[in-house]
């Protein structure tokens, strides 16, 4: 009889419901520690054995409270494996099992996935195509840089995700009014080299430090285009085979072996840059990518990131072989939008090739699958028109108050 292990998934947002199913289809004990404010969201709580809820969200958490509770389940409990479901889990995740001396990946490697810096000296050591960039610890530095690298440049929180808080400069002058602004936070952030181009990303699962599966898709619109100005998410995956795939995916195999990835999903960013037509790495996470691309990149060629990214952890602390599902090459895309309306009527967008609706609160998102890349680039742009005429609505970013 296989014996059943236990695995403390980490989830300070609600996401991961098919990591979670998976995991206990597979015989597996669940539990999740996620945030207290979540605690009446649908989690799969028939898969889960016991679900922990922590004060605050996220960076409000007291690491030391969430380590002697943890150490208390181990009492009596086995833990097997450690998963943090979310980029802001990560440190979490390593610190634990750090403290614990449990498997899986270190705190050094998990800055690799995390803070935005070390991706960049990463890459750079690696011999990985990088923006030229600059950390804010040293005003010398900081000024040699700004006279010697061509503006425009953006200043990121290191361990923000996706484009939250990112500052475009235009001028050294400017440059130095933000910096000072940030007073003692300054060190959080870092300098780099604004690249324009085309922005794709390579969802990836990897097993024994081999990418496994990718697919490479491109954004038509920028996560950070929608963070700074609004407007409809957009993305659908490439061409199979062609000049940009190929380089993408060669570069991600790169990122991954570099970066140090042994196993699990990742979702890595790229940028075409217009004016030398080269691709550079912009950022990685170790993680399934949000804004429903899973959903999109199951449409388009049949491997569920979540599950599957389960079936890998299985697989892994039962010492047995993962095989990887049958790939279908077909063409999905999203469009995803803010809306006016809690629940916002799609019932009109009833083309076959809708295959999936997004189901939260005033969001207006469709995924759309076909054999043809036309065909979904098509929709797309029908689909985006028709949203912004209906539906959508700009709202200002948040301000980032706390920083990771």
């Amino acid at each position: 009889m296989e014996t059943t292990k236990t695995f403390i998934c980490i989830s300070n947002y609600f996401k991961g419901a098919d990591f979670l199913t998976h995991l206990n289809d597979l015989g597996n004990k669940v539990y999740l520690i996620t945030s207290e404010k979540l605690r009446d969201k649908p989690w799969p709580h028939d898969a889960i054995e016991e679900i922990f809820f922590m004060q605050g969200q996220d960076i409000d958490w007291n690491l030391e409270h969430l380590l002697l509770g943890v150490g208390n389940l181990m009492k009596s409990n086995k833990i097997d494996a450690i998963v943090a479901l979310d980029d802001y889990d990560v440190e979490k995740a390593t610190y634990l099992r750090e403290n614990l001396r449990i498997d899986g990946m270190g705190q050094t490697t998990g800055r690799y996935f995390r803070d935005k810096l070390a991706m960049r000296m990463r890459a750079k050591s690696c011999a990985i195509p990088n923006p030229s960039f600059c950390s804010l610890f040293n005003d010398h530095d900081i000024n040699t840089f700004a006279d010697t690298v061509e503006a425009p440049w953006v200043l990121k929180p290191r361990s923000e995700a996706s484009a939250s808080g990112i500052i475009k400069v235009f001028d050294k002058e400017a440059l130095w009014i933000h910096i000072n602004e940030m007073g003692n936070n300054r060190f959080k952030y870092v300098l780099e080299q604004f690249k324009p181009g085309d922005v794709y990303h390579c969802d990836s699962l990897i097993l024994d430090k081999k990418v496994i599966f990718s697919l490479t898709s491109r954004y038509l619109a920028t996560p950070m285009e929608i963070s700074q100005g609004g407007g409809v998410f957009r993305s659908s995956n490439v061409p199979y085979g062609s000049e940009d795939d190929k380089a993408i995916k060669e570069v991600n195999e790169q990122v991954m072996k570099g970066f140090g990835l042994k196993h699990g999903a990742a979702h890595t960013e790229f940028i075409k840059c217009k004016e030398d037509g080269k691709i550079y790495f912009l950022e990685t996470s170790s993680r399934v990518g949000g804004a429903h691309l899973a959903e999109m990149v199951a449409a388009a060629s049949n491997i569920n990131l979540w599950k599957e990214w389960a079936a890998i952890e299985n697989a892994l602390v039962k010492g047995k072989k993962y095989k990887l599902p049958k790939v279908k090459k077909e063409y999905a895309g999203i469009v995803l939008t803010l809306s006016k309306y809690q629940h916002p009527d799609l019932s009109s967008f009833s083309d076959p090739e809708v295959c999936f609706t997004v189901p939260l609160d005033y969001h207006a998102g469709l995924i759309v699958e076909s054999k043809k890349n036309e065909r979904v680039l098509e929709l797309l742009n029908d689909y985006t028109d028709r949203l912004i005429s209906d539906f959508s609505v700009v709202v200002a970013p948040e301000k980032l108050d706390k920083l990771h």
